[in-house]
């Protein structure tokens, strides 16, 4: 289990008790130095984001996919998009606090014009560095893409996921 990242979890429950944070319609991570990092997003982009949650509780129903989960790595808090977890994955990952130091099993991102390819290749390190298992990048037109330590054809954590939403 990764070991708890106390500054950045720190960091982190001061910036969801500020008030004047509460209402932002944007994504909000942090980097390396605890600095507030903002996505706006579209309304496309939501809508992508529910479809990847619904399909994941029907193909990976035994497991709980929230969206917007923080997660501590090595370069700040970061929040995928949406994410799957099992049952004692979830207890794992409750015990190393708020946000949790420990990844999900599964971390999707959906992204959006935004995002560079450098960027979306450092989230999927980060997030396996903290123990996820799979990546999960969801293009602008629905196509998903699944990762391992390389790209792969179909997810093995749910084989029945769709490679387009």
């Amino acid at each position: 289990m990764p070991t708890t990242t106390t500054r950045e979890q720190e960091r982190w429950n001061e910036i969801v008790a500020d008030p004047q944070l509460q209402e932002l319609p944007y994504k909000v991570e942090t980097n390396a130095q605890g600095q507030i990092l903002l996505s706006p997003h579209e309304n496309r982009h939501s809508f992508l984001q529910k479809s990847v949650q619904d399909l994941l509780d029907e193909h990976a129903p035994d497991g709980h996919a929230p969206p917007e989960f923080a997660i501590a790595t090595e370069q700040g808090v970061k929040v995928p998009d949406v994410v799957w977890m099992s049952p004692g994955r979830r207890a794992e990952m409750e015990a190393t606090g708020d946000p949790s130091t420990l990844a999900p099993e599964l971390c999707v991102e959906v992204l959006s014009e935004s995002h560079t390819v450098e960027e979306m290749a450092d989230k999927r390190v980060l997030y396996w560095a903290a123990g996820a298992e799979e990546v999960w990048m969801v293009e602008a037109d629905g196509q998903v893409r699944f990762f391992r330590d390389e790209e792969i054809e179909q997810s093995d954590l749910v084989p029945e996921f769709p490679t387009q939403i």
